[in-house]
Protein backbone atom coordinates (compact mmCIF):
# COMPACT_ATOMS: atom_id res chain seq x y z
CA UNK A 1 0.00 0.00 0.00
CA UNK A 2 1.21 3.52 -1.12
CA UNK A 3 1.33 5.69 1.95
CA UNK A 4 -0.82 8.64 0.62
CA UNK A 5 -0.51 10.48 4.40
CA UNK A 6 -0.15 14.49 4.08
CA UNK A 7 3.26 15.94 5.82
CA UNK A 8 4.11 19.31 6.38
CA UNK A 9 5.62 20.76 3.52
CA UNK A 10 2.82 18.87 0.86
CA UNK A 11 0.73 21.02 -1.34
CA UNK A 12 -2.26 21.13 0.39
CA UNK A 13 -5.52 19.60 -1.43
CA UNK A 14 -7.97 21.61 -3.48
CA UNK A 15 -11.78 21.74 -1.97
CA UNK A 16 -14.78 22.85 -3.25
CA UNK A 17 -17.49 23.25 -0.49
CA UNK A 18 -20.65 24.55 0.56
CA UNK A 19 -20.48 27.02 3.98
CA UNK A 20 -22.45 28.49 6.60
CA UNK A 21 -22.65 31.48 4.55
CA UNK A 22 -24.48 29.51 1.73
CA UNK A 23 -21.43 30.11 -0.76
CA UNK A 24 -19.71 27.46 -2.16
CA UNK A 25 -15.49 27.89 -0.48
CA UNK A 26 -12.14 26.60 -2.23
CA UNK A 27 -8.82 26.56 -1.28
CA UNK A 28 -7.74 28.95 -3.61
CA UNK A 29 -9.72 32.22 -2.48
CA UNK A 30 -7.62 31.99 0.70
CA UNK A 31 -4.19 32.41 -1.25
CA UNK A 32 -2.16 35.40 0.49
CA UNK A 33 -2.92 34.35 3.76
CA UNK A 34 -2.80 31.78 6.22
CA UNK A 35 -5.74 29.15 6.42
CA UNK A 36 -6.56 27.27 9.48
CA UNK A 37 -8.47 24.41 8.37
CA UNK A 38 -9.73 22.33 11.23
CA UNK A 39 -11.84 19.48 11.14
CA UNK A 40 -14.10 17.88 13.27
CA UNK A 41 -16.49 15.51 14.16
CA UNK A 42 -20.30 17.14 15.09
CA UNK A 43 -21.37 20.31 15.67
CA UNK A 44 -23.27 21.09 19.13
CA UNK A 45 -21.07 18.04 20.37
CA UNK A 46 -19.26 19.31 23.73
CA UNK A 47 -15.52 18.68 22.50
CA UNK A 48 -16.69 20.58 19.08
CA UNK A 49 -18.21 23.47 20.81
CA UNK A 50 -15.51 23.63 22.90
CA UNK A 51 -12.83 23.96 19.90
CA UNK A 52 -15.37 26.21 18.09
CA UNK A 53 -16.06 28.82 20.91
CA UNK A 54 -11.91 28.97 21.71
CA UNK A 55 -10.92 29.72 18.25
CA UNK A 56 -13.59 32.18 17.81
CA UNK A 57 -12.80 33.82 20.78
CA UNK A 58 -9.13 34.01 19.80
CA UNK A 59 -10.51 35.29 16.25
CA UNK A 60 -9.27 38.79 16.66
CA UNK A 61 -6.01 38.12 17.16
CA UNK A 62 -5.67 35.26 14.86
CA UNK A 63 -7.36 37.72 12.30
CA UNK A 64 -4.32 40.00 13.15
CA UNK A 65 -2.01 37.35 12.82
CA UNK A 66 -3.17 37.23 9.16
CA UNK A 67 -4.97 33.80 9.22
CA UNK A 68 -8.65 33.00 8.57
CA UNK A 69 -10.04 29.75 10.41
CA UNK A 70 -12.25 27.51 8.66
CA UNK A 71 -14.34 24.50 10.47
CA UNK A 72 -15.19 21.57 8.35
CA UNK A 73 -17.40 18.49 9.66
CA UNK A 74 -19.82 15.95 7.76
CA UNK A 75 -22.83 17.75 9.27
CA UNK A 76 -25.26 19.72 6.84
CA UNK A 77 -25.26 23.45 6.23
CA UNK A 78 -28.40 23.56 8.35
CA UNK A 79 -27.05 22.15 11.27
CA UNK A 80 -24.24 24.25 10.88
CA UNK A 81 -26.60 27.06 10.71
CA UNK A 82 -27.88 26.39 13.85
CA UNK A 83 -24.11 26.01 15.51
CA UNK A 84 -22.85 28.88 14.35
CA UNK A 85 -25.73 30.76 15.48
CA UNK A 86 -25.98 29.15 18.66
CA UNK A 87 -22.39 30.03 19.76
CA UNK A 88 -22.04 33.32 18.01
CA UNK A 89 -19.38 32.02 15.55
CA UNK A 90 -17.39 34.66 13.00
CA UNK A 91 -15.57 32.07 10.63
CA UNK A 92 -16.87 30.17 8.43
CA UNK A 93 -17.71 25.98 8.61
CA UNK A 94 -17.57 23.68 5.75
CA UNK A 95 -20.14 20.79 4.91
CA UNK A 96 -18.29 17.74 3.32
CA UNK A 97 -21.00 14.88 3.94
CA UNK A 98 -19.83 12.65 1.48
CA UNK A 99 -16.39 13.15 3.97
CA UNK A 100 -14.40 13.15 0.47
CA UNK A 101 -12.13 16.40 1.72
CA UNK A 102 -12.20 14.87 4.77
CA UNK A 103 -10.18 11.83 3.70
CA UNK A 104 -8.19 13.87 1.28
CA UNK A 105 -6.90 15.73 4.35
CA UNK A 106 -6.47 12.21 6.46
CA UNK A 107 -9.07 13.11 8.94
CA UNK A 108 -11.48 10.41 8.66
CA UNK A 109 -10.56 6.77 10.73
CA UNK A 110 -11.42 5.31 13.66
CA UNK A 111 -12.97 7.14 16.47
CA UNK A 112 -12.78 4.29 19.29
CA UNK A 113 -16.29 3.50 20.94
CA UNK A 114 -18.13 6.23 18.31
CA UNK A 115 -17.13 4.22 15.33
CA UNK A 116 -15.33 5.60 12.32
CA UNK A 117 -15.40 9.57 11.35
CA UNK A 118 -14.24 12.63 11.26
CA UNK A 119 -11.23 12.76 13.62
CA UNK A 120 -10.25 15.90 15.03
CA UNK A 121 -7.44 17.23 13.17
CA UNK A 122 -6.18 20.63 12.20
CA UNK A 123 -4.05 21.97 9.23
CA UNK A 124 -2.12 25.24 8.89
CA UNK A 125 -1.73 26.14 5.11
CA UNK A 126 0.25 29.16 3.91
CA UNK A 127 -0.82 31.59 1.64
CA UNK A 128 0.90 29.87 -1.34
CA UNK A 129 -1.04 26.58 -0.15
CA UNK A 130 1.69 25.01 1.46
CA UNK A 131 0.38 22.69 4.46
CA UNK A 132 3.10 24.09 7.29
CA UNK A 133 2.15 22.65 10.37
CA UNK A 134 -0.12 19.69 11.34
CA UNK A 135 -2.03 19.08 14.42
CA UNK A 136 -2.62 15.61 14.86
CA UNK A 137 -4.91 14.57 18.21
CA UNK A 138 -5.80 17.76 18.71
CA UNK A 139 -7.20 18.77 22.61
CA UNK A 140 -10.19 21.43 21.82
CA UNK A 141 -9.46 23.17 24.94
CA UNK A 142 -6.55 25.76 24.08
CA UNK A 143 -6.09 24.43 20.68
CA UNK A 144 -6.74 28.31 19.64
CA UNK A 145 -3.49 29.98 21.30
CA UNK A 146 -1.34 26.49 20.08
CA UNK A 147 -2.71 27.75 16.59
CA UNK A 148 -1.96 31.10 17.26
CA UNK A 149 1.68 30.64 18.68
CA UNK A 150 2.71 28.44 16.04
CA UNK A 151 1.15 31.27 13.12
CA UNK A 152 3.09 33.85 15.39
CA UNK A 153 6.44 32.14 15.28
CA UNK A 154 6.28 31.83 11.53
CA UNK A 155 6.83 35.76 11.22
CA UNK A 156 9.82 37.64 10.89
Amino acid sequence: MVDTMLKERDKAPEFSLQGSDGKTHTLTEFSGKYLVLYFYPKDDTPGCTTEAKCFNGSMGAIKAAGAEVVGVSSDNLESHGKFSSKYGLSFLLLSDPHHEVIKKYDAYGDRGVFGKGTLRKTFVIDGNGIIVRIFDKVKPDGHDKQVLEFINSQKG
